[in-house]
């Protein structure tokens, strides 16, 4: 009779390989989740400009009044006169037509507010973005103002822009795309 017994189980160079082929895995996998937060934090950011764009160009339309965004302090009800947007924006309606008192329709904290130390600012300087009762953007850089979005770490995959035309079109670009005869930098 046999008195050996089959033992089951790992050795230990079993073991060893399979932690090592875990490791590789999680390394390559934390870099590619690491691209897709920022990626996707720099997209909604942007895209959270792209939408009040776009509600205050329908206000300035369904309105019939001018209707303008423009960069503030934070939780500010008034503009302020810098090319950084960072800070938030707000949208508000026009000040003629609602007895010189503007009215606030929309605020945007500024990104600091959500863990981002991203920059957004507009080439076009301290001028807000007005559109008028045909939608149309007023006094503007010809063919668009551009919004650049960039990342603390400069890595211009990350970057994004928003061109805004003179007819009131809006359109987000990746970095080295041009859109509405700008190219995102």
């Amino acid at each position: 009779m046999d008195s050996r017994k089959t033992q089951s189980g790992f050795s230990l160079i079993e073991l060893m390989m399979s932690i090592a082929m875990a490791g590789i895995i999680m390394a390559l996998g934390v870099s590619s989740y690491k691209y897709v937060t920022n990626a996707n934090r720099v997209s909604g950011e942007i895209n959270a400009l792209l939408g009040d764009m776009q509600f205050a160009r329908y206000e300035a339309v369904k309105e019939g009044l001018a209707v303008q965004i423009c960069p503030t302090a934070a939780g500010g009800t008034t503009c302020t006169a810098t090319a950084t947007w960072s800070g938030g924006w707000i949208v508000l309606s026009n000040a003629a037509a609602t007895g010189g008192t503007a009215l606030v329709l929309r605020r945007q904290l500024p990104f600091s507010s959500f863990s981002s130390s991203d920059t957004l600012t507009n080439n076009a300087g301290t001028a807000p973005i007005s559109f008028n009762r045909e939608g149309y953007a007023v006094a503007i850089a010809s063919p668009s103002d551009m919004f650049s979005l960039h990342d603390p770490s400069s890595i211009t995959s990350y970057t994004r822009c928003l061109m805004v035309g003179t007819s009131g079109v809006l359109s987000t670009a990746q970095y080295n795309v041009t859109v509405l005869g700008q190219t995102c930098t």
